[in-house]
């Protein structure tokens, strides 16, 4: 799929030309050219040859029909900017300066997950192929980085999901930026994308139902305070001390738990909205009394509350209980801490939190 390329190729046209092909695109999610009857038969012969549409992907799903992941191949995004859509992003500068990596010739292969919940239908979006964070337990973070993912990129893995839901009467209402990568190391196209995600003519799905997850990333945290958008933001804590943080997640090195709070604090100041603080439960590592009053006592602050997500299983971990989960949620509870438990989705596929590692077998 090239969605960076309608611009080009309808820049010489009459305007309203461009509104029907976006049309096309974003609202009546076509897979075709040739079925966008409002477009003269050229202009579809020469966007089907120039900014084919279709998307190349194999997809799973899970045993009860609740969880689809797809595997989507990219060959083009080296050098794929956000401008021919006319969402550039010009005065955000990249959060930090990684070695370019070339793509592969055989493109490069990003999993994406589609979560259907009873009043919802949720889009787990990555933002990069690979991640550089290398947390101990995330089968992504131990692929490595290969390069960020475009705008483009990142609003097609949305676009796949939506042409099923289509087919289905029913539509995406919820985007997660929580897939492979980390999103504040790609703030730029990810705000985009939330723009592309978010425009009333296209998918227009509000910003209240789009959300971020980042595993601390301070400088990204403060510069969300000052975008206008009414997006969600979530931290992935996963331990209540630098120690044992340091352990699971070796970016709190560089950005240890009190840099963090502090720049959510001043997110909150701010923005007035909740943060949602992920804390991965893994047995005998995290998930001890100690640590659930420990986690308690920096958690008792105005607007946070807590995700409790049983670890699912990558190679080294295992999972808290079901019992040690609720002791450990007691304690939160007990303290006046808002907390929440994470539905499991996926794991029969490798789709749930920390399992994506973008294999084209997986």
């Amino acid at each position: 799929m090239d969605l960076n390329s309608i611009d080009k190729v309808l820049h010489s046209h009459p305007a309203f030309r461009l509104a029907q092909a976006r049309k096309a695109v974003f609202c009546d999610l076509v897979e075709d050219w040739h079925d966008v009857t409002s477009l003269p038969k050229d202009v579809r012969v020469t966007l089907a040859k120039d900014c084919p549409l279709q998307i190349e992907a194999t997809m799973q799903t899970s045993a009860d029909g609740q969880t689809n992941k797809a595997a989507i191949t990219f060959t083009d995004g080296e050098n794929v900017g956000v401008q021919s859509l006319d969402f550039a992003r010009d005065d955000i500068e990249p959060l930090h300066s990684r070695p370019a990596v070339a793509v592969k010739e055989q493109g490069d292969v990003v999993e994406t997950v589609l979560m259907r919940y009873p009043d919802r239908n949720t889009v787990c979006v990555s933002s990069q192929v690979g991640c550089a964070m290398g947390c101990d337990y995330c089968a992504t973070g131990q692929m490595g980085f290969t390069r960020d993912l475009t705008a483009a990129e990142m609003v097609e893995q949305v676009i796949f999901f939506a042409r099923i839901l289509k087919r289905e009467n029913k539509r995406v209402s919820n985007v997660v930026f929580m897939g492979m990568g980390e999103p504040f190391l790609n703030y730029d196209n990810v705000m985009a994308a939330i723009d592309i995600l978010n425009d009333k003519n296209g998918l227009n799905i509000g910003s209240r139902h789009i959300a971020i997850s980042t595993c601390g990333i301070v400088e990204g945290i403060k510069k969300l305070a000052e975008e206008s958008k009414q997006v969600s933001l979530a931290i992935s804590l996963n331990a209540p001390n630098d120690k044992l943080r340091s352990e699971l997640m070796a970016v709190n090195k560089q950005y240890p738990l009190k840099e963090v709070l502090r720049a959510v604090d001043a997110y909150i100041a701010k923005t007035k909205r909740k943060v949602m603080f992920e804390y991965l439960m893994i047995a005998g590592v995290n998930d001890s009394i100690a640590e659930a009053k420990a986690l308690a006592k920096i958690m008792a602050r105005p607007l946070y509350m807590v995700n409790l997500i049983p670890y699912n299983f990558t190679g080294k971990y295992k999972s808290s209980s079901a019992t040690q989960i609720q002791k450990f949620r007691d304690v939160l509870v007990a303290a006046g801490i808002y907390t929440t438990q994470r539905k499991r989705f996926g794991r029969g596929i490798k789709a749930a939190c920390g399992q994506l590692a973008a294999t084209q077998n997986s």
